[in-house]
């Protein structure tokens, strides 16, 4: 039977499970990535399995979030990471060498490889042809010790690309299309994968930024084939060698398919405050800009900043305009500074900033009060910024640099003739001797630990009958950043989340963690896609640490279901979402978790008397996971019995 791209990799990795859509399947992990501001939990994590070494072929350490190094507990965390890595077989990527998904692409990212990464952008690496997924820090950290990842097999969709980009139209553009026809529930247990004739036009920088953002449909993943161009990308990296060919089968069946012409395709923009409030650039024309920042694992790429200086050289960025651009990785910037880029960005007036996340994740680059930001970035969620009542516009570097120039938004039909997509130049400069590999035996390091790192809480299991109060009631569309908001005074206490709970949607609700605290054990209630966005756990964790013991929802996200279930929190959805209304603030409910079954129903009493009727599409493996009050107990209870 012919197999699609996809289902190549996943039969080759799978440990057990039935590859049908909707059944629970698990894989085996090649590599692994975590990122400081997810990293020092997962590495805690992995330091309570007891196990010496990581198991995986490769594992990874960025440091490219908490950069800025306001008082010691950032610098405190990349200590310990660092000595962490070295005493478990982890390579180590010292802040300021560049974002981690650029990074992976760029020096580690194999075809045919499974990955899994502590953020929610690791599906940048299928555009070399790797299965690149975004997990919880619990999960990674289980795969760094050897364990399979389970997740549901995915729908996989036919993501078919005709024709090629012309004018103004970039590789942004065609993912911005995909999330203006999907939303960003579109992805739900999918896998998007292109094919047809349209993708020998991409290079692989541009299938990464169409993989990167593809996480914002809610998608497992995205993958490009491995061809021709991505053998040449990994040849000018020089790591030809970790080449292979792989594309589905003559005939491979999917379960739906999409067809985009890329030669339909102008330039596109989200509009605040969702990655699927997309519009054409054109329909914005005559709106002021304040800000303009270029950079992100979205598009940070050599041929992203090269098209940036070519559209701004000998001319100057608009003097009401502040514009800033992140370049992906110290490789970027040494190409650009070898090919005297680095003077028409300068010279325009542009800001350089570190190789790192940067504005991205809040961490500097806010823009006014008020004001009107245009970023090249993958996510606008209101307040993500760190200007809570500015809007934030989703668009390509091309747009970016246009629309820094002008000061505005402008008609692309004025703005003449668009630069050709570069090239890598022919001697592309390596970086990887900045990269710190462990030693063969590193039982000998002394991992340093700072005083904001926390030692890890052990919860209590899930009694047989919950009973609870609704803490909170929520909209659709919650973010994690809602949940769990980034920013630089709030993520440098990821590794301590006492600290950091104080923070649960602290800007939604100023009063949340005192009826959190208040209530034996609280329940939130949500609408549809609760959860979507990054893979932070402390998203759960944190609620979890405030006595939160169920979500009941009108549908969740997938990573932040996993990670739900991680720390022992029992996910439910209501099966008539008019009940949502009859949850109300303040009101108690009765969960009968001892008739709980996998995949099953059950009704939830209400304090007037009435009930609502809830299900769960929990494998008996999860909820067991539940009832033992998350996974990491249920891991050490398993090595136990065995």
């Amino acid at each position: 039977m012919p197999l699609n791209q996809t289902q190549k990799i996943i039969k080759a990795h799978l440990v057990h499970g039935d590859m049908a859509p909707g059944a629970p399947i698990a894989l085996r992990i090649d590599q692994t990535l975590t990122q400081d501001a997810t990293g020092t939990m997962a590495y805690l994590q992995f330091e309570a399995m007891g196990v010496d070494r990581v198991r995986t072929d490769l594992s990874v350490s960025y440091v490219d979030h908490n950069t800025l190094q306001m008082g010691f507990r950032n610098a405190d965390d990349h200590r310990f990471l660092r000595t962490v890595a070295a005493r478990h077989g982890i390579v180590f990527s010292a802040p300021g060498n560049g974002i981690c998904h650029q990074l992976h692409l760029e020096n580690f990212g194999r075809p045919g490889a499974t990955l899994v990464g502590s953020d929610s952008h690791t599906p940048t690496a299928g555009g070399i042809g790797a299965l690149a997924m975004g997990a919880g820090g619990l999960s990674v950290a289980l795969s760094m010790a050897g364990e399979p990842y389970t997740i549901t097999m995915p729908k996989v969709v036919n993501v078919r690309l005709e024709g090629r980009l012309t004018g103004w139209a970039a590789a942004k553009d065609v993912i911005l299309h995909l999330l203006g026809l999907l939303t960003v529930k579109g992805g739900v247990g999918r896998v998007f994968e292109y094919t047809g004739p349209g993708v020998a036009t991409l290079s692989v920088p541009e299938r990464a930024t169409i993989t990167n953002m593809g996480a914002e449909l809610g998608a497992t993943t995205s993958i490009f084939p491995s061809d021709e161009s991505t053998r040449a990308f990994l040849a000018a990296m020089g790591r030809e060698a970790d080449w292979q060919p792989l594309a589905a089968d003559a005939g491979a069946v999917y379960d739906e398919e999409v067809v985009i012409d890329l030669s339909q395709l102008e330039p596109l923009v989200a509009t605040p405050h969702m990655p699927d409030r997309v519009v054409t650039v054109a329909s914005l024309a005559g709106l002021k800009v304040d800000q303009v920042a270029i950079g992100s694992c979205t598009n940070s790429s050599y041929a992203d900043l090269k098209s940036v200086a070519q559209v701004v050289a000998g001319r100057r960025v608009d003097s009401t305009t502040d514009c800033m651009i992140s370049p992906g990785s110290k490789q970027v910037l040494r190409m650009l500074a070898t090919e005297g880029l680095l003077e028409p960005l300068l010279d325009a007036g542009i800001r350089m900033l570190e190789c790192t996340c940067g504005p991205c994740i809040g961490m500097g680059g806010s823009p006014v009060s008020g004001g009107v930001s245009v970023r090249t970035f993958n996510r606008n969620f209101e307040g993500r910024s760190g200007t809570k009542d500015a809007g934030v516009y989703l668009a390509s570097p091309l747009t970016a640099a246009m629309v820094a120039l002008h000061g505005g938004f402008t008609d692309p039909a004025t703005w003449g003739e668009a630069p050709a997509v570069p090239e890598l130049p022919a001697d592309v400069p390596s970086i990887r001797h900045l990269f710190v590999f462990p030693p063969e035996d590193g039982s000998q390091v002394e991992v340093q630990r700072g005083p904001n790192i926390v030692a890890l809480q052990t919860f209590e299991g899930l009694p047989d009958r919950l009973d609870a109060e609704v803490v909170i009631r929520l909209g659709d569309d919650i973010t994690t950043d809602h949940i769990m908001p980034a920013g630089a005074e709030i993520t440098a206490l990821r590794s301590n989340v006492p600290a950091i709970s104080r923070h649960v949607f602290g800007r939604v609700d100023a009063d949340f963690v005192k009826r959190a605290e208040a209530a034996a054990n609280g329940v939130i209630v949500a609408g549809e896609n609760y959860g979507q966005g990054s893979s932070r756990e402390h998203a759960a964790l944190a609620p979890r640490h405030l006595g939160i013991r169920a979500v009941i929802a009108k549908s969740l996200a997938r990573i932040h279901r996993a990670n739900l279930v991680n720390f022992g929190i029992l996910p439910l959805i209501l099966v008539d979402k008019g009940d949502y209304e009859r949850l109300e603030q303040g009101g108690n409910v009765t969960i009968p978790v001892a008739d709980i079954i996998a995949g099953g129903e059950c009704a939830v009493a209400l304090a007037d008397g009435g009930s609502v009727r809830v299900r769960n599409d929990l494998t008996v493996d999860e909820l067991e996971i539940i009832r033992a009050g998350g996974l990491l107990n249920y891991v050490r209870n398993a090595r136990t019995r065995g």
